[in-house]
């Protein structure tokens, strides 16, 4: 997959549209990453994709709990039965967040930015997908 291909962060644009849709209650966004083997810092600093994700998680977990934020699934990548065989995932999990003004404070919160050093460092890839809960039950259409 060209370099091109992957996406490590959200669009403005993105990001004005996530602003604008205040529904309320919580939000859950699906994330999916892979790493990179070494870590990419713009200072030479030398690191793991591993390393420098654990020190994002570490430095950005008490802004996401302070806020409301909670795992609510957590999984570990096994096999691609549709789609291309190229997504593979070294982390994976649902994050929710008590509403759209939750994660806006967290993306402007200082130790959280400083955090996003060590993210951009060791993402090579990812997806942050938006969701609205729904009832759970027995049948796929819900």
């Amino acid at each position: 997959m060209p370099e091109t291909d992957f996406h490590t962060s959200f669009s403005k644009a993105t990001w004005e549209e996530f602003k604008t849709d205040q529904q309320p209650g919580p939000i859950q966004l699906l994330n999916l990453i892979r790493l990179r083997d070494q870590a990419e810092y713009s200072d030479g600093s030398v690191s793991t994709g591993k390393s420098a994700y654990r020190r994002y998680s570490d430095i950005s977990a008490p802004v996401f709990q302070s806020l409301g934020g909670t795992i609510v699934w957590r999984g570990g990548y096994e096999l691609t039965m549709v789609g291309p065989k190229s997504e593979v995932w070294d982390i994976t999990f649902v994050a929710e967040y008590p509403n759209v003004q939750a994660f806006m404070s967290m993306m402007k919160d200082p130790s959280y930015r400083d955090a996003m050093i060590h993210r951009q460092a060791a993402v090579m890839d990812s997806r942050l997908v938006r969701f609205r809960s729904s009832a759970a039950g027995q049948s796929f259409a819900g």
